[in-house]
């Protein structure tokens, strides 16, 4: 995972284990080209809805034994190898593809359920998927790296509001608007102290869920604790950058740089057991 781009999708670092890389990045390119064909380029939505319509309907005959057409050999064949040897579940590359295809809509978050429910499906799936390579599948472990995911995803949407807003891209929670005395055009404005308000309240909940979800990093063992370990803190870190902008986000996005690596490790190193 980059450092400077917080989104839920994984990519095979040199902690995964090597024999685990091609299925990490099989899961990567296929959530990737998903994601691309909902929200990258200049296609109107029915275009994009066929083709993930379309996209759904080849994975579909992947895990039907058919071939999957011919539009995305690259991604089918890697996914269908990782398919075949590690019997990935189908549902959570569903879950995916619904949560894109709910993108290309651009639906209003009336309140925070709703935007959690689109994180179980646009985030926590990838979590669930990397679990199940390591063989991991208790129900505390699912629970906790759902959190981890889900709060990876509002960090994102947080520390991207100063690019997803001019592209119409809301997911900051009507209900949340509300209690801040804020409507929609104020995020369009100059950043007050109600919105500052606001988007430390959003960080807020992010980092309780992700102090949550962090435990599961102490307890995965080997290269896969340590990566979750990095990821864990990397969201952290970004928190801590949004509110030494004092959570200003709505015109500036924080990002990580190669010199919070120091730090990251070392938090990593002390994270309780």
């Amino acid at each position: 995972m980059t450092v400077d781009h917080y989104e839920n999708f994984p990519v095979a670092s040199v902690l995964c284990p090597p024999a685990l890389r091609p299925a990490v990045v099989a899961i990567y390119h296929f959530a990737r080209t998903a994601d691309d064909i909902a929200d990258e380029g200049d296609a109107p939505a029915a275009q994009r809805l066929a083709d993930l319509a379309a996209y759904r309907e080849a994975l579909m005959a992947l895990y039907a034994g058919r071939a999957a057409g011919p539009r995305w050999p690259q991604v089918f064949s890697a996914l269908g190898a990782a398919v075949s040897r590690y019997a990935l579940p189908a549902a959570p590359l569903h879950d995916l593809l619904d949560a894109f295809t709910q993108d290309v809509g651009n639906p209003p978050y009336g309140d925070r359920a709703a935007l959690l429910d689109y994180c179980r499906r646009s985030a926590n799936p990838i979590g669930r998927l990397l679990l199940h390579l390591y063989g991991v599948n208790d129900a505390v472990s699912l629970r906790q790296s759902d959190a981890i995911c889900t709060a990876l995803q509002l960090i994102n949407f947080w520390q991207d509001l100063s690019v997803d807003l001019p592209r119409g891209r809301v997911y900051v929670p009507h209900d949340a608007l509300t209690a801040h005395g804020l409507q929609l055009l104020d995020l369009t404005a100059t950043d007050s102290a109600a919105t500052q308000a606001l988007v430390q309240d959003l960080c807020t909940w992010a980092q309780t869920l992700m102090h949550t979800g962090a435990p599961l990093a102490t307890r995965l063992p080997g290269r896969a604790g340590w990566e979750l370990r990095l990821v864990v803190q990397g969201g952290l870190r970004i928190l801590e950058r949004i509110g030494a902008m004092h959570h200003a986000t709505l015109h500036a996005r924080p990002k990580l740089t190669a010199f919070d690596a120091p730090r990251l490790l070392w938090r990593a190193l002390r994270m309780p057991a």
